[in-house]
């Protein structure tokens, strides 16, 4: 891991959809910067998060297991996608089968178009999610 490179993150806002994108290498030293920006992602109320791995050159096991963490964690809340085209992000997702955990698409673009196309206002998401009882 000596030739560890940083990471860098950049946010892009389309409406209620935000975009993470990613460039460098995910690995044990640099996945607490990838949590950092996702949980700063997820402060704010969003439809839907889109993560753009198109520039990241290596993704270790813990990118997958914080992609796994984001998905759960948004399950009930919002629309997960990743992006990831280059053999370097979309191998090992494909080799553990997070394809079919969470929806991959090769470009920002597809990306975006699957979100817009789903009812993922936050106004409908909060009209989905299961309401609680007082008592239960």
């Amino acid at each position: 891991m000596a030739g560890t490179q940083p990471i860098t993150t950049s946010i892009a806002h389309h409406g209620e959809i935000v975009v993470l994108a990613v460039s460098g290498e995910i690995d044990v030293l640099t996945g607490p910067r990838l949590q950092s920006a996702i949980d700063e992602v997820l402060a704010q109320p969003l439809a839907a998060l889109i993560i753009d791995l198109s520039a990241v050159e290596f993704l270790a096991s813990v990118g997958l297991r914080i992609l796994v963490d984001t998905h759960q964690r948004l399950a009930d809340s919002a629309y997960f996608v990743v992006v990831a085209d280059g053999s370097a992000t979309s191998r090992p997702i494909h080799l553990m089968n997070l394809d079919e955990v969470f929806e991959l698409y090769p470009t920002v673009e597809e990306a975006l178009a699957a979100a817009r196309s789903q009812d993922t206002s936050i106004a409908a998401i909060h009209r989905r999610a299961p309401r609680r009882r007082n008592g239960n």
